[in-house]
């Protein structure tokens, strides 16, 4: 891996500070740019370490505390290492936060980043890479329906809830995609279910976005976060080829 270079940033926003982490090659660069979108537990040490390898495969990558409106992240008191005994209490929290943060908010935001990306001097100019994890994912998807000319690859990780039968439900934004998209769902996921992933899938096939969704068989909900119970260590190796493979495509 080439070396890189992490830095704290403030983003300021119509409701605050957002706080985030750039990382890019040490050199400077400028290289093609990456949003990545947090899972539900935030921005922690684990998540840089996730941007830090990816920079070092030669991206710009800023990853925003999208519950900044909360507090500075991490928003909730995390342990080392989350175990299903610690899933409950730290999601009693979060579910107020979670639901806090509506499509509208995170698409204003979404702007915000997505210019304070480009105004990196780390960042090659042009169109960006969309890249989300759990609930990461569905704003990834969002953003790319929301951003179309400034998208140029969206992949989204052990998503959940991506496709439901709701008016809101993020699936709805594929007729405004312009980028290839990459989905990769994990078959022991409740809130990702056959049903949800045949919808994601034919929608994005309607729309003709260039696309490939793929289920990670045995994988659980989680399975690229390397603090959590939910690890998978073949998984997330599978999940860092696929991802690479499509940003290479898109650059």
């Amino acid at each position: 891996m080439t070396p890189t270079v992490g830095t704290d940033v403030d983003i300021p926003t119509g409701d605050g500070t957002a706080d985030a982490y750039l990382t890019h090659p040490a050199d400077g660069g400028p290289y093609p740019a990456v949003l990545l979108y947090m899972d539900a537990f935030g921005l922690r040490p684990s998540l840089r370490a996730m941007a830090d390898r990816l920079a070092g495969a030669g991206y710009t990558v800023l990853v925003p505390n999208v519950f900044y409106r909360t507090g500075r992240a991490p928003v909730v008191e995390l342990p080392g290492f989350i175990d299903p005994g610690a899933r409950p209490e730290i999601f009693r929290r979060l579910g107020p936060i979670m639901r806090s943060l509506t499509p509208d908010r995170a698409m204003l935001d979404a702007d915000t980043y997505l210019r304070r990306l480009a105004a990196a001097g780390t960042a090659a100019d042009g169109p960006v890479a969309l890249v989300g994890y759990c609930m990461g994912a569905g704003l990834a998807l969002r953003t790319a329906g929301a951003f179309a000319d400034r998208v140029a690859a969206v992949a989204g990780f052990h998503g959940a809830n991506l496709a439901t039968d709701g008016p809101a439900s993020p699936h709805l934004v594929a007729g405004d995609i312009t980028a290839e998209a990459y989905f990769a769902h994990a078959d022991q996921d409740p809130g990702m279910d056959a049903a949800q992933q045949e919808r994601l899938a034919a929608a994005l096939t309607a729309a003709g976005v260039r696309h490939r969704c793929e289920v990670y068989a045995g994988a659980h909900h989680g399975y690229t976060q390397a603090d959590t119970a939910a690890y998978d260590p073949q998984a997330a190796e599978r999940h860092w080829a696929a991802l690479l493979d499509l940003l290479k495509r898109a650059f």
